[in-house]
């Protein structure tokens, strides 16, 4: 039987150290060359640390996944306490 095979670890400070890397003008394929890392990594990190939009300012896809998971939690209370303002309303 094979065995699999165990990626490496990097922690958020590395991979930000990357992208600012990027930003600043080097290659994606400089950095994966130079450092190691999968090229495909690299877009990963890109994709994971680049900013998206809103309102409230600009927000990460991981930030953006937990007030997507939060909305989703309160949207049943919110329909709870809509149907008993209806309830109370005819009282």
């Amino acid at each position: 039987m094979g065995h699999k095979r165990e990626g490496k670890k990097y922690n958020d400070d590395f991979k930000k150290i990357i992208m600012d890397l990027y930003q600043a003008g080097n290659s994606i394929k400089d950095l994966s060359s130079e450092y190691g890392i999968w090229e495909v990594t690299i877009y990963k990190w890109m994709k994971a640390f680049t900013p998206i939009s809103s309102e409230e300012g600009p927000l990460t896809p991981e930030e953006l996944a937990k007030v997507q998971k939060e909305n989703l939690r309160l949207k049943p209370e919110l329909d709870i306490l809509k149907k008993a303002m209806t309830i109370f309303a005819k009282k």
